[in-house]
């Protein structure tokens, strides 16, 4: 279905803050109308019947980490851009702690020049900032790029930004979206080692949230928020874990008037610390999955919209490397393909719903990265769609996981929806458990 005029009939089209019935006509790349019935005016139309399924705007994962170049053996841009399709993500933005890392503006390109060979989603990346690369971000332009990430907690390598002064020219330097992902490195160094001392390296996944505190998140989070107001920066504060950090952000203003925004991730609003008992290391993410409490006070900073964004935060390894010990596990795991389908498992426990889920996913990361004609279901836009069948059950298996990883902390879980088409830039790209062997992916663009 390249490059054809397709007509979805009998949809239930979820956008905007509610569900109206009607057609969709999508000419090339684009939505060309939408009504409450369309009829094909030639032979050269394929009709695609919804049946009175919901049709969604493509989500927009604003953090991810596809692993590639030098993680290959984890994961691909190839391999989990299929996954995202399979789950409903139309455009991913991308993380820079890869090997080498995404530092200089040459390494960037080399990231973008991959995609553009084999990601089978919309792409771009974040440009990682260091404590020595200054010179290097202010070549970024920030019409082609998504963003500026900062590592105020550990990471791969270099890339923790610890002095505070150069933590302040950045802010003061750029006028990109900075992300971060804040825990306090002090407090963790100081928690593990404690740890360490009673247990040695192979410490209960029980004390991960101990360990990974809220103090930890809170000591760093409110700093960076401290100092965005300082300088006039746009921060943006990556994966949400703790109810007392919600407080610190506001929804007195709509999103697009906002100077700090926050993110939420799946695993977050999904797991607590009740589940390390039978999860261990597969739930093992940093920040950490903390408590029921904090759960549930990240909803409702979600729902109040002091939380913009529902992202994945995809971070596979293998199994192998999950498997170790505490100390030598690492942190991560894979989520793309299960994101939208778990966030509509939550609609039918009555947690939230489907405009919502769609504003979370969708639109609000189109307006706080100002992505091109995305995220919407408007005419004029890129056709990036997802019907789901939301009564229709299905379990996560090992043989329909697409992750290169081959797991999931969701397996073994029947979820009762299922995605049945995503389209990508008008290019049917799945349907009904199978990813189509047809690249119609583009770098995004944005309207800055």
């Amino acid at each position: 279905m390249q490059n054809k005029t397709i007509l979805i009939k009998n949809a239930k089209i979820v956008n905007e803050g509610k569900v109206t019935e009607g057609d969709l006509l999508i000419e090339g790349e684009i939505i060309k109308e939408i009504a409450d019935t369309i009829s094909a005016k030639s032979a050269d139309v394929t009709i695609i019947d919804a049946e009175g399924n919901y049709v969604f705007p493509g989500c927009i994962d604003d953090q991810v980490h596809f692993r590639e170049p030098g993680l290959t053996h984890k994961a691909t841009i190839e391999t989990e851009s299929r996954a995202a399709l399979a789950g409903g993500i139309t455009s991913f933005i991308e993380m820079p702690n890869t090997n080498p890392q995404t530092t200089t503006y040459e390494k960037l390109e080399e990231k973008f020049e991959i995609a553009s060979n084999t990601s089978y989603a919309n792409y771009s990346f974040m440009f990682g900032g260091t404590n020595d690369n200054l010179e290097e971000i202010l070549k970024v332009n920030p019409k082609t790029v998504a963003g500026l990430k900062l590592f105020l907690g550990s990471s791969t390598g270099n890339m923790l930004v610890d002095d505070p002064e150069i933590l302040e020219k950045i802010f003061k330097s750029t006028d990109m979206v900075i992300s971060v992902h804040c825990e306090d490195e002090a407090t963790i160094r100081k928690n593990l080692q404690e740890h360490i001392d009673i247990y040695g390296e192979d410490i209960p996944i029980e004390k991960h949230p101990v360990i990974r505190s809220e103090d930890a998140c809170y000591i760093s989070s409110s700093r960076a928020i401290e100092l965005a107001k300082k300088t006039g920066a746009r921060l943006h504060v990556f994966h949400l874990s703790t109810g007392k950090e919600t407080n610190l952000f506001s929804n007195k203003k709509p999103l697009k008037d906002k100077k700090i925004t926050a993110e939420v991730c799946i695993h977050h609003l999904w797991f607590s610390d009740e589940d390390y008992a039978k999860k261990g290391t597969h739930i093992k993410w940093n920040p950490a999955v903390k408590t029921a409490k904090d759960r549930e006070q990240l909803w409702k900073a979600l729902l109040d919209d002091r939380i913009d964004v529902i992202a994945t935060d995809h971070a596979p390894h293998t199994l192998d490397e999950k498997n170790n010990v505490y100390t030598k596990a690492p942190s991560g795991g894979p989520l793309v393909q299960h994101a939208l389908v778990a966030m509509i498992e939550m609609y039918h426990k009555d947690k939230i719903s489907l405009p919502k889920i769609a504003e979370k996913m969708a639109h609000n990361p189109a307006i706080l990265f100002q992505v091109e004609k995305r995220g919407y279901i408007k005419e004029g836009y890129f056709a990036d769609l997802v019907i789901v069948d939301i009564n229709n059950p299905w379990s996560v298996k090992k043989d329909n996981i697409l992750y290169k990883c081959g797991w999931s902390p969701f397996e073994g879980t029947t979820f009762k929806s299922r995605i049945t088409h995503t389209f990508l830039n008008g290019t049917l790209v799945y349907n009904n458990f199978k990813v189509l062997d047809v690249k119609a992916a583009k770098r995004l663009t944005f309207d800055r």
